[in-house]
């Protein structure tokens, strides 16, 4: 189980490495858009490749990112049930979660994506738009960022078991982002209380 740790930490390091990295796609995303609405603006010209790249870097952004959002615990989760149940049913709910539902959506997109990039790098596609970009590298991310989920995906069973067994911390240990939220909604409604009561009342 120790190696198994060892290599969850180097994936998670390199999944968060390129997450981080792939982010500063979106600031190259906002200077391609406002370069290309000023020369717009005020040379009337225009081109599809500024706007396709647009697309290839938000989509950079997506699919690279992914993995980075799985290892900081904030992808989307519904905790009406599981911010009830106690850590372990938490955690077996999580290792469920992953087995059953992101395993094999991750494996389906591996088996389909693969030949989805194959053909198009082989054929060297290009947008049908005129002056567009060439299409491959944006399939090769799709790619890309399954298979780095895919790895992604066995660190985290490999860090939910070893937890489970008392091997290691967790790190996002909370009783669930509505636990979390619940409580800094009492925390603002005792402030705004507190600013409404007139002077030299007591709450006593």
């Amino acid at each position: 189980m120790t190696a198994l740790i060892k290599l969850s930490r180097i994936i998670d390091a390199i999944n968060e490495r390129v997450g981080k990295i792939a982010a500063w796609a979106i600031v190259v995303a906002i200077l391609v858009s406002a370069i290309n609405a000023i020369i717009r603006r005020f040379f009337g010209v225009s081109s599809n490749a500024w706007l396709e790249l647009q697309w290839y870097l938000f989509g950079a952004v997506f699919m690279l990112c992914a993995a980075w959002t799985l290892i900081a615990n904030e992808h989307i989760r519904i905790d009406i049930v599981s911010s009830r149940l106690s850590k372990r049913g938490r955690d077996w709910i999580d290792i469920l979660g992953h087995v059953f539902f992101l395993f094999p959506f991750v494996a389906l997109m591996l088996w389909l994506s693969a030949p989805y990039f194959e053909k198009s790098y082989a054929s060297g596609e290009v947008s049908s738009n005129a002056g567009g970009l060439l299409i491959w590298p944006a399939k090769g991310l799709i790619l890309l960022g399954f298979i780095s989920l895919f790895f992604q995906w066995m660190s985290e069973l490999i860090k939910r078991i070893a937890i489970m067994q008392g091997r290691m911390e967790d790190a996002h240990d909370h009783s669930g982002h509505a636990a979390t939220a619940e409580a800094e909604a009492a925390r603002l409604m005792s402030g705004i209380a507190a600013e409404t009561e007139p002077p030299g009342h007591s709450s006593r």
